[in-house]
């Protein structure tokens, strides 16, 4: 198990500037998010010229990248550009946005069949993170996703558990099909607090993958339009120590 941290805290930042700020947090791995929001290093960009959005990768950073996060829905055919990309950057986890709520789970089986089958090709292993407002806002209905999509995993996110309409359900049957984690401090009523005020048992989440031989990362993922910029360092900077303490 080891400690990465999202591109996407500094999402307001030029893609390298964002790489630079987490290595100065003491970050040694960080996770690639991807959308298709702004205008520096979007997802169309990578479809367009995956060699070239390698290349900016290499440049822009000697950290090593470990997982991507693409968070806007991308159509079926730009998936091979983005595994070619993944790929040739040699990172094994892709987690993905399930279908909106009211989606037809068969249609949504059918639509990720396809893609597990091109990720495995590819030696990625896919994922689709637990998020409100998706099919995957239940715990029961993500489960349900990955038994019947052999090969697909979950990206927990505890915060969309606990903020959620389905609090109250217990999450830990996802474990088993985790795949990768990111982590945020929350409260019922805010997706986002102060390290140490919310309600993410970070402890008792790490046990319970272990139990499961969960041996991937831990993305640090803040929200940075719910941040303060003046303490979005130390924040990060708090979550990460937190977090090797209890590995």
């Amino acid at each position: 198990m080891f400690i990465s941290a999202s591109t996407g805290c500094y999402s307001h930042l030029k893609f390298e500037d964002a790489c630079q700020q987490l290595a100065d947090l003491e970050y040694d791995r960080i996770e690639l998010t991807l959308s298709d929001q702004g205008d520096d290093f979007t997802i169309a960009s990578i479809i367009e010229d995956p060699d070239a959005a390698v290349s900016r990768c290499r440049n822009a950073t000697r950290l090593s990248i470990c997982a991507i996060n693409i968070t806007s829905e991308m159509k079926p055919d730009e998936f091979p550009s983005l595994f070619k990309f993944a790929k040739l950057l040699k990172i094994t986890q892709v987690t993905i946005p399930s279908l909106e709520l009211g989606t037809p789970f068969n249609d949504e089986t059918d639509r990720l069949k396809k893609l597990v089958t091109l990720a495995t090709q590819d030696g990625i292993r896919l994922s689709l993170k637990t998020q409100i407002g998706r099919l995957t806002e239940d715990p029961h209905t993500a489960t349900e996703l990955c038994g019947a999509v052999k090969g697909l995993g979950l990206t927990l996110d505890p915060t969309h558990y606990t903020c959620g309409p389905h609090r109250e359900q217990d999450y830990d049957i996802v474990f088993p099909f985790t795949t990768h984690v990111h982590f945020r401090d929350s409260t019922p009523d805010q997706m986002q607090v102060s390290v140490g005020l919310g309600e993410i048992d970070y402890s008792r989440i790490i046990t319970g993958l272990k139990r499961y031989d969960y041996r991937r990362a831990f993305s640090v993922d803040m929200i940075p339009s719910l941040s303060d910029p003046n303490s979005l360092g130390l924040e990060m900077r708090k979550l990460r120590m937190l977090l090797e303490s209890l590995l």
